[in-house]
């Protein structure tokens, strides 16, 4: 008898350390699934701006190959890209060509110069530089600017509302990027008219040298 429960004692001392054993395996696992899950989380930290990058540059990509269906619209009479090559050339020419008050008056004397402005049909009327041709911008074409410029060669003065103050009814200040001397000295080049020059200063219209002509002259 007393071999009997020595044994059963032993049997279940066993037993018992083989539940323990495994209740340690388990809480080990779980230990180790708990650093596992921790880790992933840290992961996901580390790969969420990575993510974030990632839609950033589907949504760029989108747009741009948006953009670039768009732009291969065709039409023959619009060219943005010699329009830039042009402005290139015109920034560097303009340099050389923008000239004070007293050359203007010298050189506008000479045969053979034309002295343009592209102002509305309005304002031009109000108020002009004395002996200036005058084509709406918005009118101006091939055939238009024929009728002005005896040839490509012509030397043609430019100038417009940014280069006078104090005349807010004839010479309506522009934001400086949209001056019209800009456009037209541009646009002139674009239809082959190179020999352009530019009255260069802002010149309070009531101290100016140059001479005026127009309607607003003439009222009371």
């Amino acid at each position: 008898m007393t071999q009997k429960c020595d044994l059963k004692r032993e049997e279940t001392l066993l037993r018992a350390n083989i539940s323990f054993a495994h209740f340690l395996h388990l809480f080990d696992n779980s230990k180790a699934q708990s650093g596992y899950i921790q880790n992933m989380k840290k992961q996901c930290k580390l790969f969420r701006p990575l993510r974030q990058t990632a839609m950033a540059c589907v949504i760029a990509v989108s747009v741009l190959a948006a953009y670039a269906q768009t732009n291969n619209i065709p039409n023959r009479l619009i060219d943005y890209d010699t329009f830039l090559a042009h402005a290139a050339d015109v920034g560097r020419l303009r340099n050389e060509r923008r000239v004070t008050e007293e050359q203007f008056i010298a050189m506008s004397a000479e045969p053979g110069t034309v002295i343009f402005d592209a102002r509305s049909d309005d304002k031009y009327a109000r108020l002009h530089l004395k002996g200036t041709k005058h084509l709406n911008f918005s009118e101006i074409t091939a055939d238009e600017l024929v009728k002005i410029f005896p040839t490509k060669s012509t030397r043609i003065l430019i100038y417009c509302n940014n280069n006078f103050l104090n005349a807010p009814n004839t010479f309506a200040t522009k934001a400086a990027p949209a001056s019209l001397n800009i456009h037209t000295f541009n646009t002139l080049f674009s239809y082959g008219y190179t020999n352009v020059y530019e009255l260069g200063p802002l010149i309070d219209i009531r101290k100016a040298r140059l001479a005026f002509e127009g309607t607003q002259l003439k009222m009371p």
